[in-house]
């Protein structure tokens, strides 16, 4: 529940405030286990997700484990936000969610250019600092204690940017005879995260993390927990578009890669199955998507590809 700081705070699970007393905690459980019960109807995911979130903060002592390690505290009892302090505890040693550090071993890599998760950062940076309080220090942005205490949407900024870099690193590891151009200006569309070119074919990738599980509905992607009016395939649909036309070159397909546990199915078609607008990939069948498993007959001239690439794509 906690992997990802798009995921739902088992507080959220359960539908109460951290401020929440132990016994509307407890009510607030039995409610939800009773709702979501497969027995009764409910949905199987969702129960486990209850069962997991009570698992963490159903008992005092799992309580406070769970608060001391995932909630900011503050000047004022009962404050998880930063409306009750302007200095936040700092964790030191925890850097689940701060940036990637470098590589140094010397196992042969995939060619990159750009930076993965670059803007995303800076998005999620601008949107904690406005949501702590402009001019009130940070020790450590990337502290779970306080990350994890922010509202949703600006963990989810953080997701994203973690869902790119761990794209990133799945590519790197497949060799030299692959290259990788990250966060790639896509114009009036935003960006492109990733465009990741093999003797298979040259991919449009998109990484993202809802926090929750999503599902193909009517040739797009929904789910409980994207944004309203969120299109996901059409806004990656767009983006690839905006990086063909700049660069004149055209993409093989387009990827959504998304957390294993966000879908059932390794790959998913998007669309008509003889011409798929978009595919749906968990996150560990990407390097087998990438390698040709599911990809169009016939390779792509690399060197052609890779040297118009170059010349004409530009970064955000």
């Amino acid at each position: 529940m906690t992997d990802s700081p798009a995921d739902a705070t088992p507080y959220e699970v359960l539908g109460v405030l951290p401020t929440a007393d132990d016994d509307e905690l407890r009510r607030a459980y039995r409610r939800a286990a009773r709702e979501s019960h497969p027995d009764l109807g409910g949905d199987a995911r969702r129960f486990r997700q209850v069962q997991v979130a009570w698992e963490r903060i159903g008992t005092p002592a799992a309580r406070r484990a769970y608060d001391a390690g995932s909630r900011a505290t503050s000047g004022s009892a009962g404050t998880s936000g930063p409306s009750g302090s302007s200095s936040w505890r700092s964790d030191p040693g925890r850097d689940a969610y701060a940036p990637p550090a470098a590589r140094r071993d010397s196992r042969p890599r995939a060619r990159s250019h750009g930076h993965p998760g670059g803007r995303s950062r800076e998005v999620f940076l601008q949107a904690e600092r406005e949501w702590v309080g402009l001019g009130d220090p940070i020790d450590d942005p990337y502290d779970p204690v306080l990350v994890r205490s922010a509202p949703r949407h600006v963990r989810r900024l953080l997701g994203e940017a973690l869902a790119e870099e761990a794209t990133a690193s799945i590519v790197a590891d497949m060799g030299i005879g692959v290259t990788v151009w990250h966060d790639l200006d896509a114009g009036a569309e935003g960006k492109l995260d990733h465009a990741v070119l093999t003797t298979a074919g040259l991919w449009a990738v998109e990484s993202i993390d809802w926090g929750g599980p999503v599902r193909i509905e009517h040739g797009e992607v929904t789910g409980e927990t994207l944004a309203p009016g969120e299109r996901p395939v059409k806004e990656l649909v767009r983006a690839a578009r905006a990086v063909q036309k700049q660069t004149r070159v055209r993409f093989t397909g387009r990827l959504l890669v998304v957390p294993d546990t966000a879908v059932d199915e390794d790959v998913q078609v998007v669309g008509p199955a003889r011409k798929p607008t978009a595919f749906v990939v968990r996150r560990s069948a990407l390097r087998q998507v990438l390698n040709g498993v599911w990809s169009p007959e016939g390779n792509v001239d690399v060197f052609a590809v890779r040297d118009q690439l170059q010349q004409t794509v530009r970064f955000v």
